[in-house]
């Protein structure tokens, strides 16, 4: 059963971002705001919990998983980055980018795309989920929530809430996000791919 918490998008509670994040620490799966639509988390060092995040979201081991960061002070512990790159992150970040990076051993081999050892990395520019990811102390493991099925992410917390109930252990509302998924740019190559058009603009990246 879902735990709900119904925080302010500016001010965000302290005291129940603080709850979410000890459930999240004891292997729960969460419903939470980004600045491109909800997203389903995870802590990044449990097994189960990244198996549990891709059941509920219907998708196997080949799919991209998303590291959500602070800041670009954390890429570093996850990715391997070069100037050309990092100045397109810094370009990126915070926004509603997801940059495809290749990954460092730090990041375990479950989490990362199997054949190619990439990882996606994002720094999102919601409040709430900065605030979030501070008290938690590290990043979390995230992907799009995308009902299995459909195509459209959801917005509304109450209706996760809803959908959800049985297999999330919490969902953090502060109101409606955008219904947009992220911008998808692959930096693992000579020059920057884009794989996916989404929320964050191109121009903002020169890539227009």
């Amino acid at each position: 059963m879902a735990q709900y918490f119904e925080v302010h998008p500016d001010n965000p509670q302290p005291r129940l971002l603080k709850q979410a994040a000890q459930i999240l620490h004891a292997g729960g799966i969460a419903a939470i705001p980004t600045d491109s639509s909800y997203a389903l988390v995870c802590h990044l060092d449990d097994k189960g919990a990244a198996e549990s995040l891709r059941r509920i979201r219907g998708v196997d081991d080949k799919h991209h998983l998303t590291l959500l960061c602070r800041d670009l002070s954390e890429l570093a512990s996850y990715a391997k980055v070069d100037n050309r790159q990092y100045r397109l992150l810094k370009l990126g970040t915070p926004g509603a980018y997801t940059f495809i990076l290749e990954a460092t051993k730090e990041v375990p081999r479950r989490v990362s795309h199997p054949s190619r050892r990439t990882i996606g990395l994002r720094v999102p520019g919601h409040g709430v989920a900065q605030e979030l990811l501070a008290v938690l102390g590290q990043p979390l493991l995230a992907t799009t929530l995308i009902p299995p099925g459909e195509d459209e992410p959801l917005n509304d917390a109450a209706e996760i809430r809803e959908r959800f109930e049985k297999s999330l252990q919490a969902v953090v509302d502060a109101g409606a996000c955008p219904m947009q998924p992220t911008t998808v740019i692959d930096l693992t190559e000579d020059a920057p791919r884009v794989v996916r058009v989404g929320r964050g603009a191109l121009d903002v990246l020169g890539l227009a």
